[in-house]
């Protein structure tokens, strides 16, 4: 017997336009032919409501939308084009909180964090805003005797947007405030098992749209699964850039396929983030930074904490005051205030959470804290769980995705460099220091080897002003703030010959 749907415990839900049945398509028209799926709740693992999702058909109507609506949208004014972004972050702000109640709900990570969640999406519309009366080219002497050399930057056209179920806001406000400034028509897939906060935040920009009386195909909508829906973004040459947040599995594969067809891919794939604490560290801090990036989201950022270097100075007592901390974690219903800690996202996680540990202890490691599937809870709940291991352990290479917490001994500066730098994956990492030389010998070409690099701030809780992303096997990708626009554009560079004569380069002399 199928359960019933718990859509009518959530009044806030209807604040934000969804009923139980919701279409899984937008193109400027909502809808959706294919079969249905139903979201759940992973506190209580219960089923909240139904999305029909897209079929090839619906996705074809997708991409015509956004082919008709490319030129106009492309010539459109980039400081009109802000305007618009401008109009979708208040929207999104107008909608903080339900936004962030559903994001806890669907999602599973507490609703502060919902919010600052949200609050990152308004803060791209705002940076990106500013932006589009900023983005400029150059000028370049040129050799040439009445000549101009100078760069323009133009929109790449179509771009496709697949985003993971631990940001299911943020990463499509990343990609999307840039995009729309620099001129693109988009096609966005969120994960399937955020369906709900994909639909909401679609309503969102299709009423500003609307309201402008601008096509929908600037920014269409498509969920379904990442085999049939996904894998028609990635093939389809029409899309010039593929941005994919998700597992280093699947990004390997999008990157294959999308750079055979000679288009372009932001990757953000896996983290494997170390926090190092040297003999001289402010420890009141190192702990703060390392309790909320192991246990924030239920270790289900890209960039949670995962390792902790020790100096063998301070590891006994980082040890003794981190397990105590970890007992005042309040684990519970991710909308109420006093919970620290939500679900898991799904069941699956569990498993991982299960099988992970258990490989761990094959390999020598030993449980000191956590450890437990709390069932008695009805969700998807896990104690964050506190691990010494080995450095050069193989699990500790591999990143699972829940509160496992690595802590490893090392006695000199050259070996934490080393242990944070062996890992496949180089997202962020962080050191903490009150010596100078330790900060710029970390953060120099010889440090670490990651796209973040922090000293006396943890791994996660990135600001939106700076690049986010990752070297190494995280993919490469840059997201967000600087001069991350340029992946969402092409340059040209332009010679302008204002004489009569046509002088060649280089002083070559062709008869």
């Amino acid at each position: 017997m199928t359960a019933a749907l718990t859509f009518n415990d959530y009044p806030f839900l209807k604040e934000l336009g969804l009923e139980e049945d919701n279409y899984g398509m937008y193109n400027g028209k909502w809808g959706g032919a294919g079969e249905f799926h139903t979201t759940i709740n992973p506190t209580n693992g219960k089923p909240i409501a139904r999305i029909r999702q897209a079929t090839a058909e619906d996705y074809e109507q997708c991409l015509k939308s956004m082919t008709d609506s490319r030129k106009m949208w492309a010539a459109y004014p980039m400081p009109k084009r802000g305007e618009i972004v401008r109009q979708i972050g208040e929207a999104m702000r107008a909608k903080l909180v339900p936004l962030a109640k559903l994001v806890s709900l669907e999602m599973g990570k507490i609703y502060k964090e919902g919010i600052g969640e949200v609050q990152e999406f308004i803060d791209m519309c705002d940076y990106a805003t500013g932006m589009s009366r900023m983005i400029a080219g150059q000028i370049i002497p040129s050799e040439r005797p009445g000549h101009v050399i100078h760069e323009n930057w133009h929109p790449l056209g179509l771009v496709g947007v697949i985003t993971a179920f631990n940001f299911p806001v943020a990463v499509f406000g990343w990609n999307t405030a840039v995009s729309l400034v620099c001129g693109n028509c988009q096609i966005w897939k969120g994960a399937s098992s955020t369906s709900l906060i994909t639909v909401a935040v679609t309503k969102l920009v299709a009423q500003v749209l609307e309201a402008n009386k601008l096509p929908g195909g600037i920014a269409t909508m498509v969920i379904g699964p990442g085999r049939s829906v996904g894998e028609m973004l990635i093939q389809d040459k029409r899309l010039s850039l593929i941005s994919f947040t998700g597992s280093t599995e699947v990004g390997r594969h999008i990157s294959s396929v999308v750079h055979t067809r000679f288009g372009r891919t932001i990757l953000e794939l896996g983290g494997n983030n170390s926090v190092v604490v040297m003999d001289d560290a402010n420890l009141d801090l190192a702990l703060r930074a390392v309790v909320f990036g192991a246990v924030g989201t239920a270790g289900q950022r890209c960039t949670s904490t995962r390792r902790v270097l020790l100096h063998s100075s301070v590891y006994d007592t980082f040890v003794e005051r981190l397990t105590k901390a970890y007992k005042t974690i309040n684990i519970g219903n991710p909308l109420e205030e006093t919970t620290l800690m939500g679900p898991l996202h799904t069941s699956g996680a569990i498993k991982e959470f299960e099988e992970g540990l258990s490989e761990i202890q094959k390999q020598g490691g030993k449980i000191i804290a956590g450890g437990k599937v709390l069932k008695e809870k009805g969700g998807f709940f896990v104690e964050p769980t506190i691990v010494t291991i080995n450095h050069d352990a193989d699990i500790v290479k591999t990143e699972l995705f829940c509160p496992i917490l690595y802590l490893i001994k090392f006695n000199t500066i050259d070996e934490a460099i080393d242990w944070n730098n062996e890992v496949p994956q180089g997202l962020s990492s962080s050191m903490f220091t009150n010596n100078q030389m330790n900060v710029f010998r970390w953060t120099g070409p010889l440090g670490s080897d990651c796209g973040i690099v922090n000293c006396n701030a943890g791994t996660s809780g990135a600001e939106i002003g700076g690049a986010f992303g990752g070297e190494k096997e995280t993919g490469g990708g840059r997201e967000a703030g600087s001069d991350s626009w340029k992946q969402y554009m092409r340059r040209a560079t332009c010679t302008i010959n204002t004489t009569s004569e046509l002088p060649l380069a280089q002083g070559i002399n062709f008869g």
